[in-house]
């Protein structure tokens, strides 16, 4: 077996205990307490997400240059519980945006059903903004209807989520 169908193995085994949980902030806390960093399911999942970065068949569809990539390793099918899969890599330094934060943003969008999104850092100190603010190593879970920026700041990481019937949307401007 490949790393790639081992991770998606992985990520079903994953789904499978998380397939009728709603995304929000309970969920996100629950998510941090039962699959954080120090577990095992976090542990082995993001070794091969970030071989998979390294290796070329993560991530690797330039968005706005090497900085920002991302690639759906999986469609939403019956075995996967009708979740998507997907990396993203985003890398703040040396594109940081004039704010007081200094972040990188991605492209704005919604998330019809939410999202599940496992973050990997890839350089000490890399947060992701979520819903309860930035995270670290662990989980965000922007709930169903939740518009926002993928932020980045101090560094490099991987967004690595899963989302009900694959649903995201780009096809709006941001408000505010």
């Amino acid at each position: 077996m490949n790393k790639r169908d081992e991770l998606i193995g992985l990520c079903i085994d994953f789904l499978a205990k998380v397939k009728d949980k709603t995304a929000n902030a309970n969920i996100e806390r629950w998510l941090n307490e039962n699959y954080g960093p120090d577990s095992e399911t976090y542990q082995k999942i993001s070794t091969l997400v970030i071989d998979g970065v390294a290796e070329g068949w993560a991530a690797n569809d330039e968005i706005s240059g090497p900085h920002y990539r991302r690639s759906r390793l999986c469609e939403p099918c019956a075995e996967t519980f009708y979740f998507s899969i997907t990396a993203v890599y985003m890398d703040s330094k040396g594109h940081e945006l004039d704010n007081q934060q200094r972040t990188f943003r991605g492209d704005y969008h919604s998330h019809p059903y939410g999202e599940l999104n496992m973050v990997i850092p890839l350089d000490e100190g890399a947060v992701l903004a979520g819903p309860l603010g930035w995270q670290g190593a662990g989980w965000t879970a922007p709930a169903p209807g939740s518009q926002h920026y993928p932020e980045v700041k101090n560094g490099a990481l991987i967004a690595f989520f899963f989302l009900p019937a694959g649903r995201i949307s780009y096809d709006f401007q941001a408000q505010g």
